[in-house]
């Protein structure tokens, strides 16, 4: 019977995959929400084909259909333990390109996306005094010098710090903490293309971002509440 129950949004992303598979080794119940069906690649059709997975599609902007997917896990698996908020979107942009809807979109694929998640599984930990959330942030939300060029990717991503430092006021003196993770340049098929140029060997490997978040879930790191952790390697 497995012990732990983990969510993971995004879990067809390149990150929110490696996650995915990582807590499953760890035999976790993950639920994976997808934003729809596709066509599977081949090693999203081997994950998917675990039975710890139970992939959801989940439109992340629906506030009411996130609170009804966490009733529903509690409901089955009577707790959430660890939640993995890996779903978002990027765009460039400097000021003199970034409009008012330019943010707006930003904002819902990086903050409202996470949010709506995040509060109801926020609450439900409050209850069981326990649990574990991690949003994904970037160098560009935690550091203005760093959003250069990418104003409203930046300032849509430097919002998740905030959510993280209100749940954490919020939950002291309970076992529950919020985390920032903060990549440096992920390895990914579509980062190599954009940067062909690039020293990939310095990027950070997404199992390598899962490995860390599965550390900051155990027991050993239970006394940790540090609520950013920068995950860099040489990028």
């Amino acid at each position: 019977m497995l012990s732990k129950t983990a969510i993971v949004t995004g879990a067809h992303g390149n990150l929110g995959r490696a996650v995915a598979k990582k807590f499953i080794e760890n035999d976790y119940q993950v639920w994976g929400t997808v934003h729809s069906n596709p066509e599977k690649n081949d090693s999203e059709k081997d994950l998917s084909m675990n039975g710890n997975l139970k992939e959801v599609a989940l439109d992340l902007l629906n506030e009411e259909d996130c609170e009804l997917l966490v009733n529903k896990i509690v409901t089955i698996n009577k707790r959430i333990d660890v939640a993995i908020l890996t779903a978002g979107g990027f765009t460039m942009g400097d000021i003199a390109a970034t409009r008012t809807g330019d943010i707006a979109k930003q904002y819902q694929l990086n903050f409202e996306t996470a949010y709506n998640m995040a509060r109801p599984v926020f609450l439900q930990m409050m209850k069981q005094n326990s649990g574990r959330i991690f949003l994904i942030g970037s160098k560009a939300g935690m550091n203005a010098a760093n959003a250069k060029g990418v104003s409203a990717y930046g300032l849509s991503k430097s919002l998740l710090f905030r959510l993280a430092e209100i749940m954490n006021a919020e939950a002291k003196n309970k076992n529950v903490v919020v985390s920032v993770i903060v990549p440096g340049t992920i390895d990914t098929p579509q980062n190599r293309r954009s940067m062909p140029g690039a020293d990939f060997s310095a990027w950070v490997l997404p199992s390598q971002i899962a490995d860390v978040i599965s550390f900051y879930s155990g027991e050993e790191a239970g006394i940790i509440r540090d609520p950013v952790i920068k995950v860099y390697g040489n990028s």
